[in-house]
Protein backbone atom coordinates (compact mmCIF):
# COMPACT_ATOMS: atom_id res chain seq x y z
CA UNK A 1 0.00 0.00 0.00
CA UNK A 2 1.33 3.35 -1.18
CA UNK A 3 2.59 5.94 1.91
CA UNK A 4 0.28 8.56 2.61
CA UNK A 5 0.53 12.55 1.75
CA UNK A 6 2.10 14.36 4.32
CA UNK A 7 1.80 17.82 5.84
CA UNK A 8 3.95 19.77 7.42
CA UNK A 9 2.97 23.50 9.12
CA UNK A 10 5.96 25.15 10.76
CA UNK A 11 4.25 28.13 13.27
CA UNK A 12 6.54 30.49 15.68
CA UNK A 13 3.86 29.82 18.70
CA UNK A 14 0.94 28.19 19.63
CA UNK A 15 -2.05 29.75 18.48
CA UNK A 16 -0.29 30.64 15.21
CA UNK A 17 -1.40 27.01 13.64
CA UNK A 18 -5.33 27.72 14.63
CA UNK A 19 -5.31 31.67 13.01
CA UNK A 20 -3.48 30.68 9.67
CA UNK A 21 -4.59 27.30 7.64
CA UNK A 22 -6.43 25.48 11.09
CA UNK A 23 -9.08 24.72 8.52
CA UNK A 24 -6.51 23.88 5.33
CA UNK A 25 -5.08 20.89 7.83
CA UNK A 26 -8.84 20.04 9.30
CA UNK A 27 -9.59 19.20 5.90
CA UNK A 28 -6.55 17.23 4.71
CA UNK A 29 -6.94 15.22 7.88
CA UNK A 30 -10.39 13.85 7.21
CA UNK A 31 -9.40 12.93 3.98
CA UNK A 32 -6.38 10.66 5.23
CA UNK A 33 -3.39 13.15 5.22
CA UNK A 34 -1.15 13.07 8.41
CA UNK A 35 -0.07 16.81 9.41
CA UNK A 36 2.28 17.22 11.58
CA UNK A 37 2.32 21.39 13.04
CA UNK A 38 6.00 22.10 14.45
CA UNK A 39 6.01 24.75 16.77
CA UNK A 40 8.92 26.96 17.10
CA UNK A 41 8.76 28.19 20.51
CA UNK A 42 6.62 27.83 23.52
CA UNK A 43 5.14 31.35 23.60
CA UNK A 44 6.54 32.32 26.90
CA UNK A 45 6.60 36.18 26.33
CA UNK A 46 3.57 36.28 24.60
CA UNK A 47 1.02 39.03 25.99
CA UNK A 48 -2.74 38.33 27.23
CA UNK A 49 -5.03 38.96 24.73
CA UNK A 50 -7.96 38.13 26.16
CA UNK A 51 -9.55 40.20 29.43
CA UNK A 52 -11.37 36.84 30.90
CA UNK A 53 -7.80 35.19 31.34
CA UNK A 54 -5.52 38.53 32.66
CA UNK A 55 -5.35 36.97 36.17
CA UNK A 56 -1.63 36.61 37.62
CA UNK A 57 -1.50 32.87 37.79
CA UNK A 58 -2.11 32.71 34.36
CA UNK A 59 0.83 35.80 33.69
CA UNK A 60 3.21 33.71 36.44
CA UNK A 61 2.46 30.54 33.92
CA UNK A 62 2.72 31.31 30.81
CA UNK A 63 4.49 28.86 29.19
CA UNK A 64 2.85 26.13 31.09
CA UNK A 65 -0.70 27.77 30.27
CA UNK A 66 0.40 27.93 26.34
CA UNK A 67 1.17 24.42 26.45
CA UNK A 68 -2.21 23.35 27.45
CA UNK A 69 -3.70 25.64 25.39
CA UNK A 70 -2.15 24.06 22.39
CA UNK A 71 -2.75 20.62 23.44
CA UNK A 72 -6.77 21.08 23.26
CA UNK A 73 -5.87 22.98 19.53
CA UNK A 74 -3.93 20.01 18.78
CA UNK A 75 -7.22 17.06 19.51
CA UNK A 76 -9.33 19.87 17.74
CA UNK A 77 -7.54 20.08 14.82
CA UNK A 78 -7.01 15.94 15.07
CA UNK A 79 -3.16 16.61 13.70
CA UNK A 80 0.38 15.53 15.26
CA UNK A 81 2.16 18.72 17.13
CA UNK A 82 6.20 18.62 18.41
CA UNK A 83 7.65 21.86 19.77
CA UNK A 84 11.29 22.72 18.67
CA UNK A 85 12.29 24.18 22.27
CA UNK A 86 13.29 27.49 20.91
CA UNK A 87 12.51 30.72 23.26
CA UNK A 88 9.81 33.22 22.35
CA UNK A 89 11.76 36.37 21.50
CA UNK A 90 7.98 38.57 22.42
CA UNK A 91 6.78 41.57 19.97
CA UNK A 92 9.44 44.73 21.07
CA UNK A 93 6.98 47.92 21.50
CA UNK A 94 9.96 50.16 19.76
CA UNK A 95 11.92 48.98 16.99
CA UNK A 96 15.16 50.15 18.72
CA UNK A 97 14.18 47.81 21.80
CA UNK A 98 16.89 44.83 22.19
CA UNK A 99 15.34 41.47 21.81
CA UNK A 100 15.71 38.90 24.67
CA UNK A 101 19.27 37.47 24.91
CA UNK A 102 18.65 33.85 24.08
CA UNK A 103 15.32 34.01 22.31
CA UNK A 104 14.24 32.37 18.96
CA UNK A 105 15.08 35.23 16.97
CA UNK A 106 19.06 35.63 17.71
CA UNK A 107 19.69 32.20 17.49
CA UNK A 108 22.46 31.46 13.96
CA UNK A 109 20.60 30.04 11.15
CA UNK A 110 21.89 27.08 11.08
CA UNK A 111 21.15 26.24 15.20
CA UNK A 112 17.40 27.28 14.76
CA UNK A 113 17.35 24.68 10.81
CA UNK A 114 18.60 21.83 13.04
CA UNK A 115 16.18 20.86 14.58
CA UNK A 116 13.50 21.49 12.20
CA UNK A 117 15.50 19.69 9.34
CA UNK A 118 15.62 16.75 11.84
CA UNK A 119 11.82 17.13 11.97
CA UNK A 120 11.58 16.94 8.21
CA UNK A 121 13.76 14.28 7.81
CA UNK A 122 12.06 12.38 10.45
CA UNK A 123 8.32 13.13 9.22
CA UNK A 124 8.92 13.04 5.69
CA UNK A 125 6.41 15.71 4.27
CA UNK A 126 5.77 16.27 0.69
CA UNK A 127 4.46 19.91 1.37
CA UNK A 128 5.81 22.51 3.72
CA UNK A 129 2.99 25.73 5.17
CA UNK A 130 5.13 28.41 6.67
CA UNK A 131 5.01 32.49 6.91
CA UNK A 132 6.56 35.07 3.69
CA UNK A 133 9.84 36.75 4.24
CA UNK A 134 7.82 39.39 6.49
CA UNK A 135 6.51 36.67 8.39
CA UNK A 136 2.97 37.74 7.72
CA UNK A 137 3.35 40.29 9.59
CA UNK A 138 7.03 41.51 11.19
CA UNK A 139 7.13 39.96 14.31
CA UNK A 140 10.79 38.74 14.94
CA UNK A 141 9.75 35.12 15.51
CA UNK A 142 7.76 34.75 12.63
CA UNK A 143 10.22 36.58 10.52
CA UNK A 144 12.75 33.63 11.71
CA UNK A 145 10.57 30.93 10.61
CA UNK A 146 10.22 32.02 7.87
CA UNK A 147 13.94 32.17 7.58
CA UNK A 148 14.17 28.26 9.21
CA UNK A 149 11.62 27.10 7.08
CA UNK A 150 12.88 28.21 3.63
CA UNK A 151 16.55 26.58 4.73
CA UNK A 152 15.31 23.39 6.31
CA UNK A 153 13.48 22.61 2.76
CA UNK A 154 16.42 23.54 0.96
CA UNK A 155 18.69 21.25 2.89
CA UNK A 156 16.74 18.52 4.38
CA UNK A 157 17.02 16.41 1.11
CA UNK A 158 21.36 17.23 1.16
CA UNK A 159 22.97 14.35 2.47
CA UNK A 160 25.82 16.76 3.29
CA UNK A 161 24.03 19.32 5.05
CA UNK A 162 23.26 19.02 8.46
CA UNK A 163 24.76 15.30 9.82
CA UNK A 164 23.29 13.27 12.33
CA UNK A 165 19.91 14.72 11.40
CA UNK A 166 18.57 11.59 10.05
CA UNK A 167 18.22 10.47 6.57
CA UNK A 168 18.07 12.90 3.45
CA UNK A 169 14.21 13.56 2.53
CA UNK A 170 13.11 16.44 0.13
CA UNK A 171 9.58 18.16 0.21
CA UNK A 172 8.22 18.44 -2.11
CA UNK A 173 6.18 22.18 -2.19
CA UNK A 174 6.45 25.22 0.17
CA UNK A 175 3.85 27.93 0.73
CA UNK A 176 3.57 30.79 2.17
CA UNK A 177 0.36 31.71 4.46
CA UNK A 178 -1.99 34.44 2.55
CA UNK A 179 -4.82 34.75 4.89
CA UNK A 180 -4.27 38.45 5.64
CA UNK A 181 -5.22 40.09 2.14
CA UNK A 182 -7.55 43.25 1.28
CA UNK A 183 -9.29 41.16 -1.06
CA UNK A 184 -10.75 38.51 1.46
CA UNK A 185 -11.49 41.53 3.93
CA UNK A 186 -12.79 43.89 1.40
CA UNK A 187 -15.49 40.81 0.20
CA UNK A 188 -16.59 39.87 3.98
CA UNK A 189 -16.98 44.06 4.66
CA UNK A 190 -18.79 44.24 1.44
CA UNK A 191 -21.48 40.56 2.75
CA UNK A 192 -21.93 42.34 5.99
CA UNK A 193 -22.79 45.72 4.87
CA UNK A 194 -25.06 44.46 2.39
CA UNK A 195 -27.11 42.34 5.01
CA UNK A 196 -27.07 45.16 7.15
CA UNK A 197 -24.91 43.97 9.87
CA UNK A 198 -22.42 46.64 9.82
CA UNK A 199 -18.37 45.56 9.20
CA UNK A 200 -16.09 45.67 11.72
CA UNK A 201 -13.25 45.92 8.47
CA UNK A 202 -13.94 49.38 7.11
CA UNK A 203 -11.02 51.36 9.30
CA UNK A 204 -8.67 47.88 8.83
CA UNK A 205 -9.34 48.94 4.73
CA UNK A 206 -8.86 52.13 4.54
CA UNK A 207 -5.19 51.79 6.26
CA UNK A 208 -4.71 49.16 3.39
CA UNK A 209 -2.19 51.00 1.62
CA UNK A 210 0.48 50.80 4.43
CA UNK A 211 0.38 46.95 4.28
CA UNK A 212 1.22 46.42 0.40
CA UNK A 213 0.54 42.64 -0.83
CA UNK A 214 4.06 41.44 -1.98
CA UNK A 215 3.16 38.00 -2.76
CA UNK A 216 0.27 37.06 -5.09
CA UNK A 217 -2.09 34.16 -4.19
CA UNK A 218 -1.44 31.43 -6.50
CA UNK A 219 -3.74 27.91 -4.40
CA UNK A 220 -7.23 28.51 -3.18
CA UNK A 221 -7.98 25.43 -0.83
CA UNK A 222 -11.57 24.84 -0.72
CA UNK A 223 -12.22 24.63 3.38
CA UNK A 224 -15.29 26.75 4.71
CA UNK A 225 -16.49 23.67 5.90
CA UNK A 226 -14.05 22.96 8.57
CA UNK A 227 -13.90 26.72 9.69
CA UNK A 228 -15.93 25.66 13.14
CA UNK A 229 -13.16 23.47 13.65
CA UNK A 230 -10.73 26.54 12.63
CA UNK A 231 -12.81 28.56 15.30
CA UNK A 232 -12.80 26.01 18.24
CA UNK A 233 -8.85 25.49 17.91
CA UNK A 234 -8.74 28.98 17.93
CA UNK A 235 -10.63 29.69 21.20
CA UNK A 236 -8.61 26.69 22.88
CA UNK A 237 -6.00 28.79 22.84
CA UNK A 238 -7.90 31.37 25.35
CA UNK A 239 -5.11 33.80 26.78
CA UNK A 240 -4.57 35.00 23.15
CA UNK A 241 -8.19 35.14 21.91
CA UNK A 242 -11.31 36.73 23.26
CA UNK A 243 -14.22 34.71 21.74
CA UNK A 244 -16.32 38.13 21.88
CA UNK A 245 -13.26 39.94 20.35
CA UNK A 246 -12.98 41.23 16.42
CA UNK A 247 -11.65 37.75 15.31
CA UNK A 248 -15.50 36.40 15.34
CA UNK A 249 -17.88 39.34 14.53
CA UNK A 250 -18.31 37.76 11.11
CA UNK A 251 -20.57 34.81 11.53
CA UNK A 252 -19.15 32.00 9.99
CA UNK A 253 -22.13 31.13 7.06
CA UNK A 254 -20.64 34.56 5.76
CA UNK A 255 -17.63 33.93 5.67
CA UNK A 256 -18.06 30.13 4.21
CA UNK A 257 -20.66 32.24 1.51
CA UNK A 258 -18.21 34.98 0.95
CA UNK A 259 -14.79 33.62 0.58
CA UNK A 260 -14.94 29.73 1.00
CA UNK A 261 -11.11 29.09 0.96
CA UNK A 262 -7.71 29.44 2.64
CA UNK A 263 -5.62 31.08 0.54
CA UNK A 264 -1.33 30.34 -0.23
CA UNK A 265 1.08 31.75 -2.47
CA UNK A 266 3.49 28.55 -3.82
CA UNK A 267 6.87 30.02 -3.07
CA UNK A 268 9.05 26.32 -3.98
CA UNK A 269 7.85 23.39 -6.64
CA UNK A 270 10.11 20.74 -7.57
CA UNK A 271 6.81 19.05 -8.97
CA UNK A 272 4.96 20.19 -12.38
CA UNK A 273 2.26 22.09 -11.63
CA UNK A 274 -0.51 24.45 -12.83
CA UNK A 275 -1.13 27.69 -11.51
CA UNK A 276 -3.65 28.57 -10.29
CA UNK A 277 -4.10 25.79 -7.78
CA UNK A 278 -6.99 24.77 -5.56
CA UNK A 279 -4.78 21.62 -4.10
CA UNK A 280 -1.71 21.66 -1.76
CA UNK A 281 -0.52 18.64 -3.17
CA UNK A 282 -1.31 19.18 -6.83
CA UNK A 283 1.67 17.63 -9.11
CA UNK A 284 1.83 14.86 -5.88
CA UNK A 285 0.96 11.77 -6.59
CA UNK A 286 0.56 8.96 -3.10
CA UNK A 287 -2.03 6.89 -1.82
CA UNK A 288 -3.83 8.09 0.78
CA UNK A 289 -4.80 5.86 4.13
CA UNK A 290 -7.00 7.25 7.30
CA UNK A 291 -5.28 9.31 9.47
CA UNK A 292 -7.79 9.91 12.50
CA UNK A 293 -11.44 9.59 12.98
Amino acid sequence: MSAPLRLMAVHAHPDDESSKGAATMARYVAEGVEVLVITCTGGERGSILNPKMDRPEILENMGEVRRLEMAAAREILCVEQSFLGFVDSGLPEDENEPLPEGCFALQPLDVASRPLVAAIREFRPHVILTYDDNGGYPHPDHIMTNRVSVEAFEAAGDPDRYPGTGEPWQPLKLYYHMGFTRERFEALHAIMNERGMGSPYADWISRWEDRPQKWEITTRVPCADYFETRDRALMAHATQVDPDGFWFVCPIDIQQEAWPTEDYHLARSLVDTSLPEDDLFTGIHAGVSPACS
